[in-house]
C-alpha cells in the first residue's frame, strides 16, 4: 500500500535571491544555527542579516556543529534554545548542520526527553512546533535535508551513527540559494553530489517507488550526470551551482517520502564505525551496489532506462565511468587500511543490515552478501 507523501513544508523557495524570503518571515525571535563561521567569512552571513534587518527579526546565533554530529552537540545547542526561547529556528549549512538543528529542535521543544531511543520509537516521538517553527538553508548541493524528513545523529559512545526519520521533522521553511553554495571547493562539491545521486538512483529503485517519487528521481539523476562534471570546472558559475542545488532538491524529495537502500545502510556504517566521509563512500560504492541490484528483474529494467536516458549503455559501467571522469576514488583502499576495515568488518555488516534503509533495497541482502559487498568494494570490483 502506498504510503501518504509529502513535498517540503509549508513554503519552498529555490533559485538566485530567494534568501531574500527571510524578510517575509514572522519571528519575534530567531535561533540561527551554524557549523562553524565560514558562512561569516564568505558573505553569505551578510545577506542573512541584512534581510533580517529589514524584518526586524531580533536572532541569536548557535555554532559549533561538528561532521556527523554528536548526541551531545545536540543537547547543547537544545539547551542554548531552551535559555533564547526561540519562536523560529533557522538552520543554515551542509547536511550535518541541518540534522543536528533538527534534533535540537526537538529536545527544545521536549525537554524531558533525555535519550536518542525515544525519538528512534515511530511510536514515540512528538509531536513538534508548540515553541518554534523551523526553517533550513543549505550550502551544499547534496543532502536535502532542507526537505528531509530524516536527520543522522552519532552515538557519542559507540559513535555508531542513528538514522531517525519522521515526518514531523520535514523543515517549514527550505530556501535553496545557489549564493550559498559559490564557495565550496572542488572536492567536496563532487562529495556532495554524489551523496545527491545516490539519493536518487536509490530511490528510483526503492521497493516503495511510485509515480511521483519516479519523475523527481529521473529528472535529478538526468541533471546530475549532465551537471556536475561541468561545475567542478566552473566553481563560480552561478546556472550551474543552481542546477546542482535545484538536482539535490528534487533527489532529496523522492528519496524523503520512498526512503533508500544499502547504499545508504553502507555508508551509514562506515561512517559511523570508520569515520568515512559518506559522499566518497556513496560513490565508491554505488556501481557495486547497483550490479548486485540487478539480479532483481524489476531493479535492472530501471537501471536500464536510466542508462538509455542518459546516453550509456548500462548503468553500472555509466556509473564506475562518472566517478573517474570526476577524479574520485574507486575503491575503499584509498580511504581506509585493509588491517582497520577487516577489524570491524562484522560489526559494520551487522549495522547495515539493521539500518533503516535496508528494507527498502530492491533486494534483500544477507549478512555474507554485505559482506561480499563491501569487501568487493575495497578491492576495487577484484
Amino acid at each position: 500500500m502506498m504510503r501518504p507523501m509529502k513535498l517540503a513544508g509549508q513554503e519552498l523557495l529555490f533559485g538566485e535571491g530567494t534568501l531574500a524570503h527571510l524578510a517575509d518571515i514572522k519571528s519575534k525571535k530567531m535561533v540561527i544555527v551554524l557549523g562553524d563561521d565560514i558562512v561569516y567569512k564568505n558573505g553569505v552571513m551578510d545577506i542573512v542579516e541584512k534581510h533580517l534587518k529589514t524584518a526586524g527579526t531580533p536572532y541569536k546565533v548557535y555554532m559549533g556543529i561538528e561532521p556527523d554530529p554528536k548526541f551531545s552537540t545536540v543537547l547543547k545547542g537544545a539547551k542554548f534554545m531552551l535559555e533564547e526561547k526561540p519562536d523560529f529556528i533557522l538552520a543554515i549549512g551542509g547536511g550535518s548542520t541541518m540534522d543536528a538543528a533538527k534534533a535540537m529542535w526537538i529536545y527544545y521543544e521536549h525537554p524531558e526527553i533525555k535519550d536518542l531511543e525515544t525519538i528512534a520509537d515511530k511510536s514515540k516521538f512528538p509531536k513538534l512546533r508548540g515553541k518554534a517553527r523551523f526553517g533550513a538553508v543549505p550550502t551544499t548541493a547534496g543532502t536535502a535535508s532542507e526537505v528531509s524528513r530524516s536527520i543522522v545523529i552519532t552515538d557519542d559512545v559507540t559513535g555508531h551513527k542513528h538514522g531517525i526519520g519522521n515526518m514531523e521533522m520535514m523543515p517549514d521553511v527550505a530556501i535553496c540559494d545557489p549564493v550559498t553554495t559559490l564557495s565550496k571547493p572542488r572536492r567536496l562539491t563532487i562529495e556532495t553530489g554524489f551523496d545527491a545521486l545516490s539519493h536518487a538512483l536509490e530511490a528510483y529503485v526503492s521497493n516503495r517507488a511510485n509515480y511521483l517519487s519516479d519523475i523527481l528521481a529521473r529528472a535529478a539523476i538526468k541533471e546530475i550526470f549532465e551537471t556536475l562534471p561541468k561545475v567542478i570546472n566552473d566553481l563560480k558559475n552561478m546556472e550551474l551551482r543552481e542546477k546542482m542545488l535545484n538536482a539535490s532538491l528534487v533527489a532529496g524529495l523522492s528519496f524523503t517520502n520512498v526512503s533508500l537502500g544499502i547504499v545508504h545502510s553502507i555508508s551509514h556504517s562506515l561512517g559511523g564505525v570508520l569515520h568515512l566521509p559518506h559522499g566518497t563512500c556513496n560513490a565508491i560504492l554505488l556501481p557495486y551496489i547497483a550490479e548486485f541490484n540487478s539480479q532483481a528483474p524489476y531493479a535492472k529494467e530501471r537501471y536500464d532506462e536510466l542508462a538509455k536516458m542518459i546516453g550509456k549503455k548500462d548503468m553500472v559501467s555509466a556509473l564506475k565511468e562518472f566517478n573517474k571522469v570526476l577524479g574520485f576514488p574507486s575503491s575503499l583502499k584509498e580511504l581506509v587500511k585493509e588491517e582497520d576495515l577487516m577489524k570491524h568488518l562484522d560489526e559494520i555488516v551487522d549495522l547495515s543490515l539493521a539500518d533503516g534503509c535496508t528494507k527498502t533495497n530492491p533486494v534483500c541482502p544477507t549478512k555474507d552478501d554485505l559482506r561480499a559487498l563491501i569487501l568487493k568494494a575495497f578491492h576495487g570490483g577484484k
